[in-house]
């Protein structure tokens, strides 16, 4: 069994939780500045310094280049925050930086939020899966499945293709189209190749300015680990044990939100990196709390510091859970599952 040391859940409701977090969606311009400088410098300072060592060692620019990955996940969890209109109260200014910012990490910024909202929307709902989401079958649905449909599925679900090869799709391939969106009118369609034209500029300028080594020992490096960086993150804070999972008929918006969103405690260097998102049962209930203000809600409330809570160690046994097991109400293996009674 891979069981998180989850503790005691909260004990008021969660619609309850969610009135509480209104003091907290204030955002404080200046400290979102701070923020947006304290990222993006060092991001392009450490980039240029690994472009300034392909002439010293291409080992040592790539080390840098990868090191750089944590700025740009940092960057789009900035971008995430502009989507939710919670870094400034301009949602003018949210959404022109979350394009700019989009660019960066190869993400069309107004297809990203609508797909973004939609999972916000549906998060735990069995009937609604499909946008924003990981592919998550139940025990039955899986069992269900022919031969090579459960093959197709264990493949996907597999660590190394889930961590390794969806990243690179996802970031390079998927979101150069508004998938989820290509039929919901021109506004997603200018989103995405607008974001294109302008990444083609970028990488046609690095490489007129320092050729083709540039971008793949410099550029693609920091793409790919922040994107691999960025999938995991996504996964755990839905995907675990004790998570929450519910047919349309008996699921709730706020319940999915605080129950099925873990509360990822990383080490403080890592919380600032991912910009707190490991505080993701806070962040499902009130979505317009800015990031550097999520720290703030566990401090004022133990019950919400200690609910659905995972390690960094304890994270790691979660990358086998791959079905969702109804009758138990947890997030179970391909081994588990086959013990399980029919």
């Amino acid at each position: 069994m891979t069981k998180p040391a989850t503790t005691t859940q909260p004990q008021r409701d969660a619609s309850e939780w969610s009135r509480l977090m209104a003091p907290y969606r204030t955002p404080n311009p200046t400290r979102s500045l701070f923020e947006v400088f304290v990222t993006v410098a060092p991001f392009v300072a450490i980039w240029a310094v690994a472009w300034w060592l392909l002439s010293v060692s291409m080992v040592l620019a790539v080390i840098l280049a990868l090191g750089n990955a944590a700025f740009l996940v940092r960057l789009f969890m900035i971008q995430h925050d502009c989507g939710h209109g919670s870094l400034f109260r301009s949602r003018r200014a949210c959404d022109w930086l979350g394009r700019v910012i989009g660019v960066v990490t190869l993400t069309p910024y107004d297809v990203w939020r609508k797909n973004h909202s939609v999972h916000h929307a549906t998060t735990g709902n069995l009937d609604r899966r499909g946008i924003g989401d990981l592919p998550t079958l139940t025990v039955s649905e899986y069992r269900q499945k022919g031969r090579i449909s459960r093959i197709l599925y264990r493949l996907v679900r597999n660590p190394v293709f889930l961590f390794g090869v969806v990243p690179f799709y996802t970031f390079f391939l998927q979101n150069r189209l508004p998938v989820g969106l290509m039929r919901s009118g021109w506004h997603y369609w200018i989103s995405a190749l607008a974001t294109n034209v302008a990444i083609s500029i970028v990488l046609a300028t690095l490489v007129w300015l320092g050729g083709w080594h540039v971008l793949f020992f410099v550029f693609f490096p920091t793409m790919l680990l922040a994107a691999m960086a960025g999938m995991w993150f996504f996964y755990i804070q839905h995907q675990f044990e004790e998570t929450s999972w519910q047919r349309d008929e008996d699921w709730n918006i706020q319940e999915a939100a605080l129950e099925g969103s873990s509360h990822y405690a990383l080490p403080r260097i890592l919380r600032w990196i991912t910009g707190n998102i490991g505080v993701h049962h806070v962040h499902h209930l009130a979505s317009r709390i800015p990031f550097y203000r999520l720290p703030e809600v566990l401090r004022d409330h133990d019950a919400l510091a200690n609910a659905q809570r995972l390690t960094l160690r304890e994270s790691l046994r979660c990358a086998t859970l791959a079905l969702w097991d109804e009758k138990g109400e947890r997030l179970v293996s391909f081994a588990e599952a086959r013990r399980l009674t029919a």
